[in-house]
């Protein structure tokens, strides 16, 4: 099992020992998981933290009315699972759904306390990403509310070059709050400005 990326980005922010990163790799576990196939979905109860090795997942809910609302997109290096369903372990609210085939370090509900008990410094660790996320999601509203559709193309297409390749563009307007026709007429604005 390679869990080296997932150990490069934890020493960003903590050391460990050998006989640490010996415990924490005998806890998670690599699944790879097929392009549309669901991680959590709207309902049920996540039970796991993921750290995307390779691949491309979304994170969404589905509305009264049917209609998709993209709340993320993860790649390599990032985490993803359904966070208040996580540490709640109550219903999800949104799905998260394999963009592309990907391979998944799954950190269990069951098994984060002993890590953290274990490896007392993890906790800070996974604090740092959590409070990371909750600043860019804050961020990401006042964008909503403060930015035009075109600059919110345009930050997400700055922010995230990886991303916009790899995904539809009806993905993207569903991400950014728009129609697919709106993202067209705004990237056609933008070809005519060049």
């Amino acid at each position: 099992m390679n869990i080296a990326p997932l150990l490069n980005s934890i020493s960003k922010y903590i050391s460990l020992t050998d006989k640490e990163i010996e415990y924490l790799e005998s806890k998670v576990f690599v699944r790879k998981y097929l392009k549309g196939q669901y991680i959590v979905q709207q309902g049920d109860v996540c039970k796991y933290e993921c750290y995307v090795l390779s691949g491309c997942t979304k994170t969404f809910y589905i509305d009264k009315e049917g209609q998709e609302h993209i709340i993320m997109f993860s790649i390599e290096d990032w985490w993803t699972s359904d966070m208040g369903s996580f540490i709640s372990q109550t219903p999800a609210d949104f799905n998260v759904q394999c963009l592309e085939n990907s391979e998944l370090i799954m950190i269990s509900y069951d098994v984060v306390e002993d890590l953290y008990r274990e490896i007392p410094q993890l906790e800070r660790f996974f604090r740092k990403i959590v409070e990371r996320a909750f600043v860019a999601s804050q961020k990401r509203i006042v964008r909503n509310f403060s930015l035009t559709a075109k600059e919110q193309y345009l930050y997400f297409r700055e922010q995230y070059p990886l991303i916009e390749q790899r995904i539809p563009q009806y993905m993207i307007a569903s991400y950014l709050g728009i129609t697919k026709e709106f993202l067209s007429k705004i990237k056609s604005q933008l070809i005519l400005e060049q």
